[in-house]
């Protein structure tokens, strides 16, 4: 069965535009009663967010059926060991409702971030996997991690998961060796590719080499707007706000479609096999993404058919 989830905007452009912190949690209250499947946040110290788990664990109150996830959190800006209990509790608190999808950092991006923090830059790759592998220690009860970068003697002793060996771990990434590691030491794959022959040579190299279920997501950025010329007005706004860059660029990057409801399905319907679409919505307006969510509730509709 494939699931569908809503991205909702924690940064500092839609705070701006006016939206409220407690308007957020509406936003799931309202995903759920749409039948999505699942409400995700954005994780970044680079543009004045809320705190990703804080919003995840205001979520987790106020929903009950919608998974929970992170879309992606950046590990290494936070202590690992206070992160495995953050995420821990979250998932004890939604009764087993979260998911963690994790990445490494974008260069060219990421690096004043990775300053905030005081974490080294390089080896950040080996940082994440480390990271990981020591929430899922945590989680299961071991006594002391060691791994490539990380290592730690002894280890708190913290409350059994909701579910053996803690919540599912996904890595956002595209490369040859992002790839890899999936396979081997991930629940799922969150990538973002503009052309869905790349998802689907990407998905088909994670499955030849992985021994166990890996998940394959994807995130998408949706416009619902069946004018064309003002869907691409509205997509170049968002990437301006939102990255400070022309639609074109971000356009080669990452997967982003703007049409109709059924152009938008459609599109969406090009990349196969994927079993998780998390859709974010190309506005900081809190107008304008108001009037969306309902309209992204009939891609969804119109995918489920």
């Amino acid at each position: 069965m494939t699931n569908y989830g809503l991205v909702i905007p924690t940064y500092q452009p839609i705070l701006d535009a006016g939206r409220t912190a407690p308007e957020l949690v509406t936003t799931a209250v309202a995903a759920e009663e749409l039948r999505l499947d699942s409400v995700w946040v954005g994780d970044t110290l680079a543009r004045a967010p809320l705190d990703a788990l804080a919003v995840l664990s205001a979520f987790a109150a106020q929903t009950s059926r919608v998974t929970l996830g992170t879309s992606a959190l950046l590990p290494a800006l936070r202590n690992p060991i206070l992160t495995a209990n953050q995420l821990l509790s979250i998932d004890l608190l939604s009764a087993g409702r979260l998911t963690v999808a994790v990445g490494a950092g974008f260069a060219g991006r990421s690096e004043p971030e990775f300053a905030f923090a005081g974490v080294p830059w390089e080896r950040r790759r080996a940082r994440l996997d480390d990271i990981v592998a020591l929430w899922r220690a945590a989680w299961s009860g071991e006594k002391s991690f060691h791994g490539t970068v990380l290592h730690h003697d002894s280890l708190p002793v913290f409350p059994a998961p909701a579910r053996p060996g803690g919540p599912p771990v996904w890595l956002a990434a595209y490369t040859p060796g992002a790839l890899e590691r999936v396979a081997r030491l991930y629940d799922g794959w969150l990538p973002y590719p503009p052309d869905p022959a790349d998802y689907g040579t990407g998905l088909a190299r994670i499955r030849a080499s992985s021994s166990r279920p890996v998940t394959p997501a994807l995130f998408a950025t949706v416009l619902v707007e069946d004018d064309a010329d003002r869907g691409q007005v509205l997509l170049e706004e968002y990437c301006q706000s939102n990255y400070g860059r022309p639609a074109a660029f971000v356009q080669g990057i990452q997967m982003q479609v703007s049409g109709s409801a059924a152009e938008v399905a459609a599109r969406l319907r090009e990349y196969e096999g994927v079993e998780h679409f998390l859709l974010r919505i190309a506005s900081t307006d809190p107008k304008v993404f108001d009037e969306q969510l309902p309209r992204v509730a009939e891609v969804v509709d119109l995918l489920r058919c």
